[in-house]
């Protein structure tokens, strides 16, 4: 686990608690305290003018007094007449520990003429004593307490706010300061030990750790230290694993930061923010930045839409470009930078001085996967039916992210299923859970849709195994998995260059389900829309793309139609029409080629069908029964025939979905 460098204690004459606020606190709780307590022993009651004039005149009070400032009386009632004042609700009943409290009525009076002629003409034996009062303690307390409180309140939220934690200092006065974590020479564990596969993305960042522990080899023959380097590729494929190993590697001050750490909502603070973190690494040079999707803050400026409007992200960019190499000198730091979206960044970004090496992570070919396996493999407690070379075959296409996936979840099925170690099926069903989702065995299907479906995947299996560049298979199911309402499951040779008759193979197979229902149910159904919309991908491809048309040969659009700038097709009408007629010559040319293959297999086909209607799942041993083996033998149909031993027939085993049997969008 990597560990945070330590905060610097605060300064000697920073604000910290100050422990008189411990005393104020005391103080004010002991005058309310008094305060209240003094109203504790009394009763009172409230009453109007002529109320209380009709009881004083019972002599019912023993003291009065007027507060001329008011017009406010005051009156203590006598203990022989409280129960003919008070109602026996307006307090509780009288014990011998209440006894001794006042009973006391209050009442506004007109004016304090008029209260002495009322005196005097009824003739109160009363004590009568006029005060000017004013402000009690208690009134200003329940007048300006509240304002007080939330004085007090705002300053210790301030003060909290102001002496926030963290590298950037969380403090509303200092929101332009860094956010980064700066990690210590020591703190992080990772090392290139721990990175599997990406041998030559790792020689291309051992060489930066090598120029910082030691720059004399290199400088001494007139070279410098690279400024930057950035880290390319897919999500999951381990740029963000190989900074962490930069940082355990080199030994030196690690600053890691995420694009979006510099975006704020306040102008100006992207660019506060990008100062402030080359000033704190020019001060530990040598040392390290590492700002992960840059991507955030890096996207190529003019193109965001943003008309006649100061953009603070391209203010942030600007701070960024000037920082890295502008008219001052940051010697002895250098940038890392990941993203998987380089096309969008801004070139002034990309050119040397800024960064000069771009390390493209690229997904992990069949060695590396197996190498990214046996990392994963080491904490698991597996069986001998685990074959790794086989595993590492039978998950094309997955980045490192998703190979720790599936050895977790082939951990957590057996351990659902109470097993003692994980064996090979697992992890074949974890496979199948991650690529196609999860199994629906509870779907209701009628048995018309059942028997189309399991045609429609016979077609695929038939013409895949009939055609000599189609990927070997390995699977045909009708079990529902995620949205497919049945696939076939294929195991793709990795190819770097694909050549035209692999093209039109691999179309020929995926319009194969379209076309066995329309041979042998005599109408189409809306499951091959994902067939059609690949299928038309590929084609369109093809023409516009890879120039494999022979009306358009050697012509390549994609560049073109990729320009921000244009807001028309890189071609004419006429030409796109052309196109479309091309796409639709070759997609129907391998149509027919499908039906003619079906056609010619149609008992095999049936017998597969009929096999998969009543097992509902099929394996490569299956389909070669009916149909013989195939002619064209590669080293994917070895690995499958020598692991049919360990494969279990009972469950489903699928290693890639290549043709989801997906239901249209309307049904």
């Amino acid at each position: 686990m990597i560990k945070k460098q330590n905060k610097p204690s605060p300064p000697k004459g920073g604000r910290g608690f100050n422990p008189i606020w411990i005393y104020v606190g005391i103080f004010a709780a002991l005058i309310a305290f008094w305060a209240i307590s003094g109203e504790m022993n009394r009763y009172s009651k409230e009453l109007s003018w002529n109320e209380f004039q009709a009881i004083a005149k019972r002599q019912a009070f023993s003291k009065v007094s007027v507060d001329r400032t008011t017009n406010s009386a005051e009156a203590v009632v006598r203990p022989q007449m409280v129960d003919s004042v008070f109602q026996p609700g307006d307090f509780p009943a009288r014990t011998v520990s209440n006894q001794n409290r006042e009973y006391v009525v209050r009442t506004i009076i007109p004016s304090v003429d008029k209260f002495s002629d009322f005196c005097d003409e009824n003739h109160l034996e009363a004590e009568i004593s006029y005060v000017e009062k004013g402000f009690s303690l208690w009134s200003i307390l329940l007048n300006f307490g509240p304002f007080l409180l939330l004085i007090l309140f705002w300053i210790w939220m301030m003060r909290r706010m102001n002496s926030g934690g963290g590298a950037g200092g969380g403090g509303v006065f200092s929101v332009g300061k860094s956010k980064a974590q700066l990690y210590d020479k020591t703190g992080v564990n990772v090392s290139f030990a721990d990175v599997a596969g990406l041998k030559e993305a790792k020689q291309e960042v051992e060489e930066i750790v090598h120029f910082l522990k030691n720059p004399s080899k290199y400088t001494e023959l007139g070279g410098k230290i690279p400024k930057g380097a950035l880290l390319v590729g897919p999500p999951g494929t381990g740029k963000t694993l190989l900074a962490k190993a930069v940082a355990g590697e080199a030994h030196v001050p690690f600053f890691s930061m995420s694009g979006s750490d510099f975006v704020e909502m306040f102008v100006g603070v992207g660019a506060s923010r990008v100062r402030d973190l080359f000033k704190q690494a020019k001060e530990k040079a040598p040392c390290i930045i590492f700002i992960d999707e840059i991507d955030a803050v890096g996207r190529a400026r003019g193109k965001n839409g943003n008309f006649g409007g100061n953009d603070e992200r391209e203010n942030t960019l600007n701070q960024l470009l000037t920082e890295m190499d502008g008219f001052g000198t940051n010697s002895g730091v250098i940038i890392l930078a990941a993203t998987n979206r380089a096309d969008i960044l801004d070139k002034a970004l990309l050119r040397a001085g800024r960064f000069d090496r771009q390390i493209y992570v690229d997904l992990p070919d069949l060695n590396d996967r197996k190498e990214i396996f046996l990392v994963h493999l080491k904490p698991i407690k597996t069986d001998a039916t685990v074959n790794v070379d086989l595993l590492a075959r039978q998950t094309p296409g997955f980045s490192g992210a998703d190979i720790a996936n599936v050895c977790n979840e082939a951990a957590l099925i057996a351990a659902r299923e109470g097993k003692a170690f994980v064996g090979w099926q697992d992890f074949m069903n974890a496979v199948d859970r991650i690529v196609g989702g999860l199994e629906k065995k509870n779907r209701i299907t009628t048995a018309e849709e059942k028997k189309s479906i399991a045609i429609h995947e016979s077609g695929h299996a038939t013409i895949s195994w009939m055609l000599e560049y189609a990927n070997p298979l390995v699977k045909v199911t009708i079990v529902p998995r995620g949205k497919a309402l049945g696939a076939a499951w294929y195991l793709p040779e990795e190819r770097q260059i694909t050549i035209t008759e692999a093209l039109l193979d691999q179309m020929c197979a995926t319009l194969g389900g379209r076309a066995a229902e329309e041979l042998f149910l005599g109408r189409i159904s809306t499951g091959a829309a994902n067939d059609l919309e690949r299928v038309t991908q590929l084609a369109y491809a093809m023409v516009t793309i890879y120039g494999m048309s022979s009306k358009l040969p050697n012509l390549n659009y994609y560049a073109m139609q990729g320009d921000g700038y244009n807001f028309t097709k890189p071609y004419s009408e006429s030409t796109a029409m052309l196109i479309d007629e091309e796409v639709q010559r070759i997609i129907n040319d391998q149509y027919d080629r499908a039906k003619r293959i079906l056609q010619e297999n149609k008992e095999g086909h049936a017998r597969l069908s009929d096999l998969l209607l009543e097992r509902e799942v099929i394996y490569t041993e299956d389909v070669e029964k009916i149909f013989g083996k195939r002619p064209w033998k590669s080293r994917t149909d070895e690995l499958l025939s020598s692991s049919s031993e360990v494969t279990v027939k009972d469950e489903p085993s699928p290693v890639e979905e290549s043709d989801p049997h997906l239901p249209d969008k309307e049904s």
